[in-house]
């Protein structure tokens, strides 16, 4: 798992100390994430299965891309598609993976990237493998996260943020026994370098085999944890968690998870993907690619798709033929 890391954690900041008074958040779920298919045919889980929306705001849905091992010729993306009324956060860890919207947006991403999308007022994209790996073949896995936006920010100019891994915070849990990544958000004074317009944190978090943390989290955010590979617990109670597997945490001022003390071979650590938001509290019609507040907004966007009004799917050059 080739995402970001250091030589020498003990190096890094460390978050504190949570105060004796602090209350450490009871874990309400853990649920295990069906498997299906997205776009062209690739591999998925669906995180969220099964969690209400009340748990999950301002968050709306989630896969995780993989982890697959394709042979040349196999690795799928997605075709052209709108988006309305939310953003999408793609955070790539094995393989490579292209974007480009009819907004101007667009890049690559492997190794620790994220790729952050608002769609805004709408737009249309696509995301694919680049052309050598689909040559290629080799090893894909990812994580797509969907963000909610409020009423008043639905129809905001769509954004595009291009986050490298080099960018993000990295810290250490309090006795050296993790490494978190910030993605976005701020982690016990700690910012990431995620924009967004809803207020969450995002945080990849490497927890070696043995180590427990206690993380800080803020009181009027909702907190999730998702296990992306390795074996561990989760809460005060120490529920276990394991690879394909979301725990939802009720209210309180602390994060508890630790990793058990043996680790498949493959999957040395336990790897978490940790959000929390503040949350909306606002009704949510979602259909397909579009997240808005009524049903009559939802028919609006699809009118305003089939009338051209979410942009356009931008010409490709001709081969053999200059470009203007």
């Amino acid at each position: 798992m080739p995402a970001v890391t250091v030589e020498n954690i003990l190096t890094l900041p460390r978050v504190s100390t949570p105060a004796p008074t602090a209350v450490d958040r009871p874990v309400r779920s853990v649920t295990t994430a069906p498997k299906g298919f997205e776009g062209e045919g690739f591999p998925v889980r669906r995180a969220f299965a099964g969690v209400s929306m009340a748990d999950l705001d301002p968050f709306i849905h989630m896969d995780q891309m993989g982890e697959v091992e394709y042979a040349p010729g196999e690795p799928k993306g997605t075709p052209w598609h709108p988006h309305r009324g939310f953003e999408t956060v793609t955070y790539m860890i094995d393989g490579v993976f292209e974007h480009q919207d009819s907004h101007g947006g667009g890049g690559s991403i492997t190794d620790g990237d994220t790729q952050w999308m608002t769609a805004g007022s709408g737009l249309l994209h696509i995301e694919k493998p680049p052309e050598q790996l689909v040559m290629s073949g080799g090893l894909f896995h990812g994580l797509q996260l969907w963000v909610n936006l409020p009423s008043t920010q639905k129809m905001s100019d769509p954004r595009y943020q291009d986050i490298r891994s080099k960018e993000v915070s990295l810290l250490s849990s309090n006795d050296g026994g993790a490494l978190l990544r910030v993605i976005a958000g701020d982690v016990d004074g700690h910012s990431g370098p995620g924009v967004t317009h809803t207020p969450i944190s995002v945080i990849h978090a490497t927890v070696a085999p043995g180590a427990r943390v206690q993380l800080p989290w803020r009181k009027d955010f909702n907190a999730l944890v998702y296990a992306l590979a390795g074996r561990g617990s989760v809460g005060t109670e120490r529920r276990p968690i394991e690879s394909g597997q979301l725990a939802v945490f009720g209210a309180g001022d602390v994060i508890e998870f630790a990793a058990d003390d043996s680790q498949e071979s493959r999957s040395p650590s336990l790897e978490l993907y940790i959000m929390g938001g503040q949350p909306i509290r606002e009704p949510v019609a979602a259909y397909g690619p579009f997240v808005m507040n009524t049903r009559d907004e939802l028919v609006q966007a699809f009118e305003d798709f089939q009338a051209g009004k979410l942009g356009t799917v931008p010409s490709e050059p001709h081969p053999g033929h200059d470009v203007l």
